[in-house]
């Protein structure tokens, strides 16, 4: 696991906060709201504490607040202001700005207080369609950008996988009602983004499915165990990183001849099958732009 990331540029900023980094220069030179450092070349850095005031000063603007009157706030109003405003129940949207906090912080505490708290008024399903997958879609852009490392990237998917378990653990104690068909969950060799593959096992539970679940990178010839078990089935995979978009097709033909058998499917979705076209696919296999739309085809 690399080092954990300490010092931030502007884009960092941008790319964390929503902010953009043309706003960020001129509140700092209006408003001096952030104290960058420089580096020789006069690069602005930014540490750990500003990246925790512009989530700060990015919530209370975003509830309401003027920068002009944020910036005349002592220091320490700034963070007890945005904790009044995170228990109120009015401003759950904002809880993605305080998972952010958490993520960078490695605050435990507050990503289950927040978590608590929403879970106090919505349902699981709320909570994850509302708050969650925005936020691990936000994760997926702060990967990219490497504006996160995988230390924070692991610490906050651990902490969403336990609420994910113990919601899957209440729907499992359910006997299924639907028989039509039965789902196989896997990911393909060498993927390990397991998030969005468990809220889907859980949705499918929920719906009153049954559920195999092989979890993170099962090889292929594996899956040809189950059929010798249960009828009807359809697989359901998440590429997030693998296979690769170019290696997408080769993949899926090689899986259509492999394991699906008498009346199987394969459903995909996942950031690297955006891509692909309906009408390319393979007999038996589909492809979905996000879990709404999975769970709707049922």
């Amino acid at each position: 696991m690399e080092n954990v990331k300490s010092v931030f540029s502007i884009k960092d900023l941008e790319n964390i906060s929503g902010i953009k980094a043309h706003t960020i220069r001129i509140w700092e030179k209006r408003y001096n709201i952030l104290e960058p450092m420089r580096t020789d070349s006069n690069i602005r850095m930014y540490d750990i504490t500003c990246l925790q005031k512009l989530l700060n000063i990015t919530l209370l603007h975003n509830h309401g607040y003027k920068i002009s009157r944020i910036s005349s706030m002592k220091q320490d109003q700034i963070p007890d202001l945005v904790r009044e405003i995170i228990t109120d129940k009015s401003v759950r949207h904002h809880a993605v700005s305080t998972f952010k906090m958490a993520m960078m912080n490695f605050d435990q505490a507050l990503f289950v207080n927040t978590y608590d708290t929403l879970l106090a008024e919505k349902s699981f399903r709320e909570v994850f369609y509302e708050v969650i997958i925005p936020f691990m879609e936000d994760l997926g852009l702060l990967w990219q950008t490497n504006t996160i490392t995988p230390a924070h990237e692991h610490f906050v998917s651990y902490l969403i996988k336990q609420k994910l378990l113990i919601a899957t653990e209440k729907v499992q104690r359910e006997q299924p009602t639907r028989s039509d068909k039965t789902f196989v969950l896997f990911l393909p060799m060498n993927e390990v983004h397991e998030l969005g593959l468990m809220y889907l096992n859980y949705e499918l539970l929920f719906h009153g499915y049954r559920t195999i679940y092989l979890g993170e990178s099962v090889p292929m010839d594996n899956l040809t165990e189950v059929d010798k078990f249960f009828d009807h089935l359809v697989y359901v995979s998440y590429f997030t990183v693998k296979p690769e978009p170019e290696d997408i097709h080769g993949y899926l033909e090689q899986f259509k001849n492999t394991i699906l058998k008498k009346d199987a499917q394969l459903w995909v979705l996942g950031r690297n099958t955006h891509h692909l076209q309906e009408k390319q696919l393979p007999e038996g296999i589909l492809s979905f732009p996000g879990v709404a739309q999975l769970i709707a085809h049922l």
